[in-house]
């Protein structure tokens, strides 16, 4: 189920709210819990009991490595209920996601001839996962105490808002708020105005820009131009961003309502300056998430600088590996890898002496590039393209087909790039310094207008997809 979908916009989420207002605090949790179940069972009933079992292994394996740290010499149990969470975890994470990578090539690379498995991706395993492990490691180094009520831990795990896509909620954030939450008007009130921004990014931003990208991917090489790649891929760079960002503010602002205060995952990355500016602002919760689970516990970069430099590169190839069971993703991840090390070490000061404007086309180039290797799965398909971006297949450099796609779009990139950079804010901030009551009506208008806006691109239009949703 998509939250940019009518099912959820107009009949989950309504009867969710109506109960969970309806029943006394003691059952909240449960109430969340049951329609958690219900919208992950929504496309995939069976996985449910995977998702289940992934919970009671860290409220068992939880509950060990707690306990036994206040025991004499319990250190070595502690420990084994720690890895216990790891492999299971990770055990399924890789057989379910990776598996069939695997096969096909070993297949690929000696021609066995092994039959793929026939399994499903479990929708949200690589979310959920990572949440799990985070919890049990984090009850081991005695950062939080275990959970004791499972139907607490199970509400954390399955919570829906943040289920299928992040972003990546650890437990320590939201410990106490899964009993002593206060709901209020105020808060439900900016999780309504949160997800609304989130929805009408998806819906009428991400899903504009993913259509050109269909449509210039789908076309053959003597019908494109070196320009038509370059927008292509452009295009995906908005659509990604709205895309994910979206599901992120969406995700936020039904927490928000719900009582809940999940952390900030986007933080304008499409503004940076460097490689390493972008991935302090993109996808937060899953950078922050390697650094402090795999990056420090490597060594960080306190072993020496060889070892920094294998620790980077490990961290950002498993960062790679981890958006998907196709290489193209662990070369995305190297690729950023090499630039942010290349940034560290060799031309990062010089870069920060230039002109912002040449640090900036500098970062977005590379970004561009990045998401260039990100699009396709398919290496033929990924190589013809980058190949036509760089004018290697003899293609012109723009045609009159090109030409009539940046006429058409050029509105809709206007309002792309400028939804891209806090200038919306920037603009309110100063509304509602001159005048709080001009910027709540102005703020209180938008919310009914990108609602109707919304409702009527997903009314009339069939292309909806979700990115991360295969992630």
């Amino acid at each position: 189920m998509l939250f940019s979908s009518n099912v959820f916009l107009y009949m989950f989420l309504p009867l969710c709210i109506a109960l969970y207002f309806a029943v006394p605090r003691k059952l909240k949790n449960l109430v969340l819990l049951i329609f958690s179940l219900v919208f992950y069972a929504w496309g995939e009933p069976k996985y449910v009991l995977i998702m289940l079992a992934s919970i009671t292994v860290a409220f068992v394996t939880g509950i060990f490595a707690d306990k036994s740290r206040y025991k004499e010499k319990a250190e070595l149990k502690a420990r084994l209920s720690m890895i216990t969470a790891i492999v299971w975890n990770l055990g399924f994470l890789f057989f379910f996601k990776y598996t069939n990578l695997f096969i096909k090539t070993a297949n690929d690379i000696g021609g066995f001839g092994i039959k793929a498995l026939e399994i499903a991706l479990p929708i949200g395993i690589s979310f959920y996962s990572f949440q799990t492990l985070s919890y049990v490691i984090d009850v081991y180094k005695g950062e939080v105490k275990a959970q004791r009520n499972i139907l607490n831990l199970a509400t954390y795990v399955a919570l829906f808002p943040q289920l299928i896509a992040g972003p990546i909620v650890r437990y320590q954030t939201i410990e106490e708020q899964l009993t002593k939450r206060k709901e209020s008007f105020e808060l439900f009130s900016a999780g309504v105005k949160r997800f609304t921004y989130g929805l009408a990014k998806k819906v009428i931003l991400a899903n504009a820009a993913g259509a050109l990208f269909e449509e210039l991917s789908a076309m053959s090489n003597d019908k494109l131009s070196v320009c038509a790649a370059w927008l292509g891929i452009i295009a995906y760079t908005f659509q990604i961003f709205f895309d994910f960002s979206g599901y992120s503010d969406m995700a936020i602002g039904l927490g928000k309502m719900f009582g809940f205060e999940f952390l900030e995952n986007f933080d304008y990355p499409y503004i940076s300056k460097s490689i390493t500016e972008f991935w302090r602002r993109w996808h937060i919760s899953l950078s922050t998430w390697f650094r402090d689970y795999v990056y420090i516990p490597l060594g960080g970069n306190r072993k020496g600088k060889g070892r920094q430099v294998f620790n980077i590169m490990l961290v950002w190839a498993l960062t790679g590996f981890w958006h998907g069971a196709s290489w193209n993703f662990m070369g995305w991840g190297v690729y950023f890898g090499i630039l942010l090390l290349l940034e560290k070490f060799i031309w990062g000061k010089a870069l920060q002496k230039t002109p912002s404007a040449v640090q900036h086309i500098y970062a977005m180039f590379f970004v561009v590039i990045g998401w260039a290797l990100f699009a396709y799965d398919d290496t033929e398909r990924l190589i013809n393209n980058l190949k036509n971006m760089f004018g290697l297949n003899g293609l012109p450099i723009i045609n009159d087909m090109t030409a009539s796609k940046m006429l058409g779009f050029a509105v809709t990139f206007v309002i792309l790039i400028i939804a891209s950079t806090p200038l919306c804010r920037w603009l309110g901030t100063k509304i509602k310094a001159k005048s709080v009551a001009a910027f709540d009506v102005v703020q209180t208008l938008s919310i009914p207008v990108l609602l109707i806006l919304s409702a009527a691109y997903l009314v009339s239009s069939s292309y909806n997809p979700f990115l991360y949703f295969r992630f």
